[in-house]
């Protein structure tokens, strides 16, 4: 659906004058540097997929977008979304996409939505059939009957964002990118928005692309991450193998039954295991916790070697937080650049 090949783009910046003599000499002559915002990017996206596109400020995420949406043109590289170049074809590529950014509402402030819906379905020109069924389909499953009608000014902002997520859809776009969809949001109205992504991408099989600062938005949203730092790629790939490479693996806590652990005395070696795959990182009481990585031992399997021939009363199991583990990397990376 998405094809990102060897892709850069540079901004033309402008250095700043000081006092008036500079400011004089600007008007016949100004001095510039390039600025890179997004260096090599490559990266396939399948339909239908969710793929959550995160970073921190000035990454290269809005760039990234806009150059997918057909707003801004590639200095290098190559793009093609459902077989266009939207940089080319911007009014072709617009048919085929739904983009809704942050708090930008696309909804007209006087109008009630059902008037907006109507005038967008004159603009992509879609048939009175799909247009009913898509309207019918959108209001029920974002709840909106009880403000379809009512003038946008005096909708909430949570009303307001699912307005206009029903309004990028009402076309059947292939694929639908988001920026920031849930910022300023209660959590019921997150709820519902993340709940709606879910059963859109079920239903008409959409391929989504999720920008956010809100890392529950890609746990309950995506299944698929994709980080961008300082304009490069540098995690492409699911989430539980993101937390696995980098937080250092999956934590099991493990209540044994009393009498099972001997304080201070306890390894794999006196449960009768020999599986260099899990270790013991600590024992309190009768607790004794563990750490394996998914990718060399399913959960399932950790669980039956640890638990097989004893007792156990209660056991937990602690994924790494996402939120924590992502800000590290990008800690680590910009130590780096300067360093490097």
């Amino acid at each position: 659906m998405i094809e990102v090949n060897g892709v850069s783009k540079d901004y033309k910046m402008y250095h700043s004058n000081n006092g008036w003599l500079d400011s004089v000499k600007s008007l016949f002559s100004r001095t510039h540097y390039w600025k890179k915002a997004v260096s090599d990017l490559n990266f396939h996206v399948r339909e239908g997929e969710l793929v959550g596109f995160i970073g921190p400020n000035g990454a290269g995420k809005s760039t990234t977008v806009k150059m997918l949406s057909g707003v801004l043109t590639p200095t290098a590289g190559s793009i093609l979304v459902n077989g266009i170049t939207p940089s080319n074809d911007r009014k072709t590529n617009a048919m085929h996409i739904g983009v809704v950014f942050g708090q930008r509402s696309q909804l007209y402030w006087d109008l009630p939505m059902e008037d907006t819906f109507q005038l967008f379905q004159r603009m992509y020109r879609i048939p009175a059939h799909d247009f009913r069924r898509n309207t019918a389909f959108f209001v029920e499953l974002l709840e909106m009957q009880s403000f379809y009608r009512t003038p946008v000014r005096q909708l909430s902002l949570g009303q307001k964002m699912r307005a206009n997520l029903a309004a990028a859809l009402l076309h059947d776009p292939k694929i639908l990118y988001l920026d920031e969809p849930t910022i300023g949001l209660d959590v019921i109205a997150k709820t519902k928005i993340r709940r709606f992504l879910r059963e859109l991408n079920e239903e008409k099989k959409t391929t989504v692309i999720l920008t956010t600062h809100d890392m529950d938005d890609i746990e309950e949203v995506c299944n698929r991450l994709m980080m961008i730092d300082d304009g490069r790629i540098i995690y492409d790939g699911g989430l539980p193998e993101f937390r696995d490479t980098f937080s250092g693996g999956t934590i099991l806590e493990v209540d044994f039954a009393q009498g099972e652990v001997v304080q201070g005395a306890f390894d794999l070696e006196s449960f009768n295991l020999d599986d260099s795959r899990i270790q013991v990182t600590g024992q309190t009481d009768t607790t004794v916790t563990f750490k394996f990585h998914r990718a060399e031992i399913a959960v399932g399997e950790a669980i039956s070697l640890i638990t097989r021939k004893h007792d156990i009363r209660d056991l937990r199991l602690k994924e790494p937080e996402l939120e924590k583990t992502i800000g590290m990397i990008y800690e680590n990376n910009k130590r780096e650049r300067v360093l490097g």
